[in-house]
């Protein structure tokens, strides 16, 4: 977060501003998430990130899956967590991004 609070991601290409914003992607926080989905909207003027299948559209997703679980299921064998059965059946359905 500090790299962000310094603004030193404004300097870096679409490219790496992209590497640079996964973890909050990936987080099963809310609270990352929307910093996720602000960052990505951010690119919003580079073609490539904001068509559809783009970043935009994937930390959007991401962010979905966290307000209807609270977490990803996929992770929840690694992590030896229990899944709910709306885990169950979303995962079963594919449980895509």
């Amino acid at each position: 977060e500090a790299v962000l609070a310094r603004g030193f991601d404004r300097v870096l290409t679409p490219t790496e501003r992209t590497f640079l914003y996964l973890p909050f992607e990936h987080s099963e926080t809310m609270a990352d998430q929307d910093i996720s989905v602000a960052l990505f909207e951010g690119l919003r003027d580079t073609p490539a990130q904001a068509a559809p299948g783009g970043a935009i559209d994937y930390a959007w997703r991401h962010r979905r899956v966290i307000e209807r679980f609270g977490r990803y299921p996929h992770r929840n064998g690694a992590l030896e967590r229990e899944s709910t059965a709306a885990e169950q059946a979303w995962l079963a359905a594919g449980g895509g991004f």
